[in-house]
This record gives C-alpha cells, structure tokens and sequence, in this order.
C-alpha cells in the first residue's frame, strides 16, 4: 500500500498544514510520497528532513522580519517576498536554521515539488535529484508569486509559484503509483477559490508571460475542480482531505503571529485524523 501525502501550501496560511506534518513526525507517521506546492515544498522538505518544528519557526518569527517579506524588498528586488533570504541566508549550512539536506536526502520517501514554467505555463515536477546541500532554488521557483515576486530561474528557465500548474495535484500521486492521498488544504475544504484576485495579478505579467497569466487566470477554477475530484476519492476511501474549518483570520501574506500560532494549532489537532485513515 503506497501512501502519498499532498501539501498544496497557501503562503502563511501553509503553517496549518505544518501543523499537521509535525504531528505526524510526533506520531512517527510516515508516507511513501510526497508532493509540494509553494509554501507546501518547505513544509515537505522539513518533514522528510525530520526536523520538527522548523517550519513553525520560519512562520511565526523569521515571516515577521522585514528581510523574509516586506514592501521594500518589493522596492529593492521586485519581490515581496526575498526567496533567497528564505531559502539562503537562513537555510544553507551555515545559515540560522540550516535545512537537514543529508537526512531529506537519505529518507526513502519520494519528494516532489511542483513549479511552474513560466513561458510555456506548464507544470514542472523536480525531484529530490534537482536538490542539493545550499542549492533549493526549487522551493523559490516554487513558491513565487506572480507578479508578488520575480519569477526565479532554475537552470536558465524562469519559474512561477507551482499552484499555477496544478493546484491540486492529487491525480499526481495516483499517477505516481499511490493508492491512497492525503491532501493537505489550507482554506476549508468547501469554500469555492474565485479569481477576482488572480486576475489582476494575471493582468501585470500577461506582457511578458502570456501563458503563465492565463494559467492564473484559470488557477481558481482548477483548484476547485482539483478539491472536488480529491472529495470524490474520498468517497471512494482512497483519499483522506485535512482542511481547517476556519484560516483564524490568516491569509496568503498575512503576518500575524498569534493567528497564525492558533491555526498551527488547529492543524495539529487535524493531525489525528492521518492515523485513523492509515489505520
């Protein structure tokens, strides 16, 4: 039985889902798969490397700092959010709190995670092989935002935030040989995603990249039908979804220590509910 876990993140309201994944390391539940988008292939990454906690911390302490997120990086560099600060200065070896890359490296669990082209606009899922010791521009290409942040380029290629490609990638880990899913959400499970917002984010890079804007265009609707199919697998008992029943007022760049600290602790809680299905 192949287990697959899916963490499709959501900026800082991806603590939820680090919430969840630490009670699975408390827990020592493990999954044979695992595929991250955006803030959901940090998340991933700590998991595999075991450490607990980690994320928690970039959430709720170094996501406050002006050097992780700010206007003036926006000013500076084009990018809110300043993905090598995140990825670099804080998780290379030498950094404040390095990434596990030997342990992410040596677990047997399979690893994606999910960018998206942003010339062609299609998805581009990197493996553990595109991961190495200070060199994580896949969770940067991974996690940036258009227009928010730069696209970020992996081996020549300019990368857009992986929810671009494929929101939801349940159909992923099926086609990658699970038997069963675990996807992690981090709205409830029954709000429906609209496209007000992305449309205008849509509109400033649609000069450049045409095909990545209308794919943002289209993220909404592809989420929803991506939540939708997940809750058919349900049905089926082939896939369980962990959704918070309230974000506590967090949202996609949102910096709130104490709602975020609240809805890390509801992920926790949710946690419970991998070990019944697993069982």
């Amino acid at each position: 039985m192949k287990t697959g876990v899916v963490d499709v993140g959501g900026g800082f309201r991806g603590i939820y889902a680090c919430g969840v994944l630490d009670y699975c390391l408390d827990q020592k539940i493990r999954f044979d798969l695992g595929i991250g988008v955006s803030a959901g292939s940090a998340n991933l990454a700590s998991f595999l490397a075991g450490q607990r906690g980690r994320n928690f911390t970039f959430y709720t302490e170094y996501g406050l700092r002006k050097q992780y997120a700010s206007v003036g990086n926006f000013l500076r560099k084009r990018s809110f959010i300043d993905m090598d600060y995140v990825y670099g200065t804080l998780s290379n070896r030498d950094g404040e709190n390095p990434l596990d890359y030997a342990a992410l490296r040596d677990n047997p669990m399979d690893f994606l995670v999910v960018a998206t082209d942003a010339v062609t606009g299609d998805a581009t899922y990197f493996g553990k092989r595109d991961i190495r010791q200070d060199d994580y521009d896949v969770f940067k290409a991974s996690s940036s935002i258009p227009f928010v942040c730069q696209p970020y380029f992996v081996n020549g290629t300019p990368y857009y935030d992986g929810a671009l490609g494929d929101p939801v990638p349940v159909e992923k880990a099926f086609a990658c040989g699970c038997d069963r899913v675990v996807l992690l959400l981090t709205k409830p499970e029954n709000v429906i995603r609209t496209s007000e917002q992305d449309e205008k984010l849509a509109a400033r890079i649609r000069g450049k990249y045409p095909r990545a804007a209308e794919n943002l265009r289209q993220r909404a609707n592809r989420y929803n039908v991506g939540v939708a199919l997940a809750q058919e697998y349900a049905r089926q008992g082939k896939a369980l979804i962990v959704a918070p029943d309230d974000t506590c007022g967090v949202r996609t760049l949102s910096r709130k220590a104490d709602d975020m600290k609240r809805l890390y602790a509801k992920g926790y809680a949710d946690g419970k509910k991998i070990k019944a299905f697993l069982s």
